[in-house]
């Protein structure tokens, strides 16, 4: 008699893909710790490995587990400065790789403070993160609308901006959370338990954006148009998508001044005076007042756009 063939078994999703150990903190070594990552204040690879040592505790949850896209700067900022999100053989073994197979790529991540200290290690001077985790790829578990104003517009305009989105968030009983950008503008940033596709994340920013151009056309637009930026706040709803980043929280800019990306208490957003005024030279002691992050328990909130009805 035949034997019956042993039912296959059922495949299970696929998880991301660890492409070497995670080291320990002595293997992670800063060659060259005197090359000039940044000229004006001098910030030094050694410079920068020490200050993510100094804040990992309020950059690291933010950045561990998602992937990234990276702002590489092997001859520091005056040199030439490149975008990258994969891995090639010379990084560190602290930086892993997440398959995705749905787009056949392998994407950037860390997992640790030394995957941070491998990232500088590769002169990598800018975090930009995907609004999920390596975990689960195909669902957003935040939801971020970039302010972006036009050229000589005041910072207030900015703030009152910021403002307005919170309170047309909060009206659908979804909490928000906002940051500077170490650019001009601001992230306003809203965290969701990660049930919601990318179609339902984006459909929902470009709703709130719209509905805030609509109001008033005068001073805010949705589409990234230079004819029309004249004066006016772009309301930046597409880096909600598969594989659009976001700058990370506490992240470096390469921008005048070393400014830094940073969390804020929507209480204290309107004591801000400027879009650069948290910088590489006094993070530490805007930081060292704190008794805790601003976003401290974002990552607790479990909250879904089904509670979020536009009609």
């Amino acid at each position: 008699m035949a034997k019956k063939k042993a039912a296959p078994k059922a495949r299970k999703p696929a998880r991301p893909r660890v492409s070497r150990p995670a080291p320990d903190a002595s293997e992670v070594r800063i060659t060259h710790p005197e090359r000039v990552l940044f000229t004006d204040p001098k910030i030094t690879k050694g410079d920068l490995a020490a200050f993510y040592r100094d804040i990992a505790s309020f950059i690291l949850p933010g950045l561990i587990n998602r992937p990234l896209m990276l702002l590489r700067c092997p001859e520091g900022e005056a040199g030439e400065c490149f975008f990258q999100k994969h891995i090639t053989h010379t990084f560190p073994s602290a930086v892993h790789e997440a398959d995705d197979p749905a787009e056949k790529q392998r994407w950037i991540y860390i997992d640790s403070l030394e995957g941070l200290l491998g990232l500088v290690q590769m002169n990598a001077i800018e975090y930009h993160v995907w609004g999920t985790k390596v975990g689960d790829l195909d669902h957003a578990d935040r939801i971020v609308l970039d302010l972006d104003p036009a050229p000589g517009l005041a910072w207030s305009a900015v703030v009152g901006a910021a403002l307005s989105l919170r309170r047309k968030i909060e009206s659908r009983k979804l909490t928000c959370f906002v940051r500077t950008t170490g650019g001009k503008g601001l992230h306003v940033v809203v965290p969701l338990k990660p049930a919601a596709g990318w179609e339902a994340a984006r459909a929902f920013a470009r709703a709130i954006a719209e509905e805030l151009v609509s109001e008033d056309p005068k001073r805010y637009l949705a589409v990234a148009s230079k004819a029309e930026r004249g004066g006016k706040i772009f309301v930046d709803y597409l880096r909600n998508g598969r594989g659009a980043t976001a700058v990370c929280s506490y992240s470096l800019r390469n921008r005048p001044g070393a400014t830094i990306a940073t969390p804020l208490t929507w209480d204290e957003l309107p004591t801000v005076k400027a879009p650069d005024q948290f910088r590489y030279a006094t993070i530490r002691s805007h930081l060292a007042k704190r008794s805790a992050d601003p976003w401290q328990g974002i990552d607790s909130v479990r909250q879904s756009l089904s509670r979020a009805s536009l009609t």
